[in-house]
């Protein structure tokens, strides 16, 4: 720690005193000036982790929808379950009650 207090107070510590102000200068403008910087690249960094969370949802979907769909093709009680409820089908003879869910 005595070498790095020896360079501020020494014969040169205009230099050394200037080239920390630059040094300073510089980290801070990388990290929020203009441009491609810190604040983008954190932004940009929580914008990917959401859209990498969307693409699991999605696949979850998509993988829930496959069986759904292999249910419906290779199960014909399933399949006529199906019709029953979602598009009110009924065989002859069949009562039918529709409620409503308000």
């Amino acid at each position: 720690m005595g070498k790095i207090r020896d360079l501020f107070t020494g014969e040169h510590r205009g230099f050394f005193i200037f080239a920390a102000g630059v040094t300073a200068f510089t980290f801070v403008y990388l990290a929020i000036g203009p441009g491609n910087n810190l604040i983008r690249w954190a932004k940009a960094k929580i914008d990917i982790a959401g859209q990498e969370r969307q693409i699991r949802e999605y696949q979850e979907d998509i993988e829930r929808m496959e069986r759904r769909i292999r249910m419906l093709t290779s199960d014909r009680d399933t399949l006529e379950r199906f019709a029953r409820e979602r598009f009110l089908f009924a065989e002859p003879g069949d009562d039918v009650f529709l409620v409503d869910e308000r």
